[in-house]
């Protein structure tokens, strides 16, 4: 199979970063390149999706994803549909199926869907006619968050083959985490989990990851340190004896902060509880790059969505400005299998 995930009569997904494998994932990275030069114009906008339709569906709340989703459609001209659960006929009792095939109805070419629970885009998959992309499915996975993550590590670092990633805080409850540490072994970087026992997945052999509980000892030679978040709203039961000692056993200060090589970036995506996983002062250093992550989930999802609905494999890349101004599809190389 191709970089591009395909199922029922030919339709293309993106559901988890195991439909893209490396090839897929460069491909889109590349791509991402062309979209970012687009974002930087006056106007920033080219006509790559034009008569296209891409609806968000989030069953949960986001600012981040769904506004980078929204902005992306936007600029390569496609129509959007942004649909609100607390506005919704499921207050009434309408099943997610309905309510999906409810909004594809009205001629949606691409549904990026975000749910509490696992395996409802692939679900989705199945039951729609256009294009689905997972923007977060419970603690599976968030596969646009890791394409942008290694955007971002592209191009602050040059490249992402044989760097070290330390993956720091909530891996247990985390879908960033699953899809990161996927696409950053597809791109040959070494992954080091640092977290509590508790706050590990029950079994991390088939990952190919090293474990830590010592962020001390990790942080001079990582090229990069992912902090995440504790995420309260899917843990069962207490897992910390308090939020003041995981953030002194396992916070990034900005004392540790400074013991960093002195090309090392520190990432995370976002909410950020400063004074927990993050010390206040962190998100400020030069050596963070969370604004750079937000900005290139524009250019990455303006990609994604290129990449599914703008044309057959190998058709056509990112539109590129003609000597008049005039946007224009240029040639692509085909995508390669991963």
């Amino acid at each position: 199979m191709s970089g591009r995930h395909a199922s029922n009569g030919g339709r293309r997904h993106l559901l988890s970063i195991g439909d893209l494998g490396a090839g897929g994932i460069r491909e889109i990275l590349r791509l991402a390149d062309s979209f970012a030069e687009v974002n930087t114009r006056a106007i920033p906008k080219v006509p790559a999706l034009r008569g296209r339709t891409v609806a968000s569906l989030f069953f949960e709340d986001s600012t981040r994803t769904r506004l980078s989703f929204e902005t992306a459609a936007k600029r390569l001209s496609a129509d959007t549909m942004t649909f609100s659960a607390g506005a919704s006929a499921l207050s009434k009792g309408e099943s997610l199926r309905d309510t999906a095939e409810t909004v594809a109805a009205m001629g949606v070419d691409c549904t990026v869907v975000r749910h509490r629970s696992a395996g409802v885009a692939v679900q989705l998959s199945r039951w729609l006619d256009g294009s689905v992309i997972n923007a977060g499915d419970g603690c599976h996975e968030h596969p646009t968050q890791a394409l942008l993550d290694c955007y971002t590590i592209t191009e602050r670092l040059g490249g992402i083959e044989g760097r070290h990633v330390a993956i720091v805080g909530d891996i247990a409850h985390s879908r960033v985490a699953r899809s990161l540490v996927a696409a950053l072994q597809l791109l040959g970087a070494g992954v080091t989990l640092v977290a509590p026992a508790t706050l590990l997945p029950p079994a991390t052999d088939g990952w190919g990851v090293k474990v830590s509980s010592r962020i001390d000892a990790i942080l001079p030679r990582a090229d990069v340190v992912y902090l995440l978040r504790l995420q309260r709203e899917r843990q069962e039961r207490a897992l910390l004896p308090s939020l003041r000692e995981f953030h002194e056993r396992f916070g990034l200060t900005a004392e540790r902060a400074g013991r960093l090589a002195d090309h090392a970036i520190v990432m995370h995506p976002g909410p950020m509880n400063r004074g927990v996983e993050i010390g206040a002062e962190v998100p400020e250093m030069d050596c963070a790059v969370v604004a750079e992550q937000v900005a290139n989930g524009v250019s990455v999802r303006m990609a994604v969505l290129f990449w599914l609905l703008g044309a057959e494999p190998g058709a056509m890349a990112a539109p590129a400005a003609d000597a008049s101004g005039t946007p224009e599809p240029a040639p692509a190389a085909e995508v390669g299998d991963g």
